[in-house]
């Protein structure tokens, strides 16, 4: 039986994604919080609708976002929600439909609840935890793939060693690349650097309830709202490509994952 909780969820995110889509294409203020790292008023905006709505829907779950200052007050919460307002902001500045309002509920350090909603692209994606995944209210099936060689990768280039592989589209936002894994339109993601939970949460579990396979950069499973809401790398495939995907990316691994 699906939680019923997930229906208020993908109301409140496709709330929050035509909230953003308001201003996608016009006129806002953005600025870069580091370099090469935009942020827009727009996030700010859509993360204080969700902090508001999703503290209605769960008062007991803390709060990570990448758009709120962390406070370690989560970690003594039940649960906790794990918010990336824009996922993909570098897309949506310029106006491309790369990017999504991406929301998990973390309990136990599992994401049990996940939406991701897309306007721009018109995809709206949900799970929850034991009861399979839905794109626009189809069920979604992760590839089977076994074989490397061919594998679908979206990138916009691919290093040496890995040109037996095949490009695709590949949109800014991680959550919406690992959720095409779920889909069955792409075979592969993998990411070989520190990054924060926010960006990964709801994808991974739509992709693992896809029947794909989620860890770090190593293999390892993730656990999220960990102390410092960070994980080595994300590698998304299907299930029975996961372990040759882990033996390829093994020796860059450890060599990225030292600080």
């Amino acid at each position: 039986m699906t939680d019923p909780r997930l229906d208020a969820l993908s109301d409140i995110a496709r709330e929050a994604g035509a909230l953003a889509l308001k201003s996608y294409r016009g006129a806002f203020e953005q600025w870069e919080k580091s370099p090469g790292n935009p942020v827009s008023e727009v996030d700010l905006a859509v993360d204080r609708f969700l902090k508001d709505e999703l503290k209605r829907l769960d008062p007991d779950a803390g709060w990570l976002s990448e758009e709120t200052a962390d406070n370690a007050e989560r970690l003594m919460r039940p649960r906790v929600w794990v918010v990336d307002p824009i996922d993909g902001t570098r897309d949506y500045v310029r106006g491309r439909d790369g990017w999504a309002v991406s929301i998990a509920l973390v309990e136990g350090g599992r994401a049990t609840l996940a939406v991701l909603d897309a306007p721009a692209r018109g995809e709206h994606w949900r799970a929850a935890r034991g009861t399979g995944a839905v794109r626009n209210g189809a069920t979604i099936t992760a590839s089977t793939r076994t074989d490397l060689s061919g594998a679908r990768v979206p990138a916009d280039v691919l290093p040496k060693a890995d040109m037996d592989l095949v490009t695709v589209y590949k949109p800014n936002s991680i959550a919406l690349r690992i959720a095409m894994v779920a889909a069955d339109e792409a075979d592969l993601v993998a990411a070989l650097r520190w990054g924060h939970e926010w960006d990964i949460a709801a994808a991974a579990l739509i992709a693992e309830e896809a029947g794909g396979k989620v860890t770090d950069a190593h293999g390892r499973p993730l656990r999220f709202n960990s102390t410092k809401g960070e994980a080595f790398g994300v590698l998304a495939t299907g299930t029975p490509l996961h372990p040759v995907a882990v033996a390829r990316l093994e020796e860059r691994a450890r060599k990225y994952s030292v600080r």
